[in-house]
C-alpha cells in the first residue's frame, strides 16, 4: 500500500494579505496524485488535481515554498 506525502507550504511574502507568512497550510500527495491542502487560517480544505496546478495557484515567483515532513 502507497504511503501519503506530507508538506506544508511556507509563505515568504503574502502578496493578498489573506494567509499571512510563514507556515500557511499543510498537505498530503496522494497515491493517484491528487492532493488535498488545509489552511491555517480558515480551516478550509482544497483539492488540486496535480503539483502543476498547486504551483501554479500558490508557488508562482518563488513567494510560497512546499517542505517536505
Amino acid at each position: 500500500m502507497a504511503e501519503l506525502k506530507r508538506f506544508f507550504l511556507n509563505r515568504l511574502e503574502d502578496v493578498a494579505g489573506v494567509s499571512g507568512c510563514g507556515r500557511v497550510a499543510e498537505g498530503c500527495v496522494f497515491p493517484d496524485g491528487k492532493i488535498a491542502l488545509w489552511w491555517y487560517n480558515t480551516g478550509s480544505i482544497t483539492i488540486f488535481s496535480s503539483w502543476e496546478h498547486l504551483k501554479q495557484i500558490h508557488c508562482q515567483q518563488d513567494r510560497t515554498k512546499v517542505v517536505w515532513v
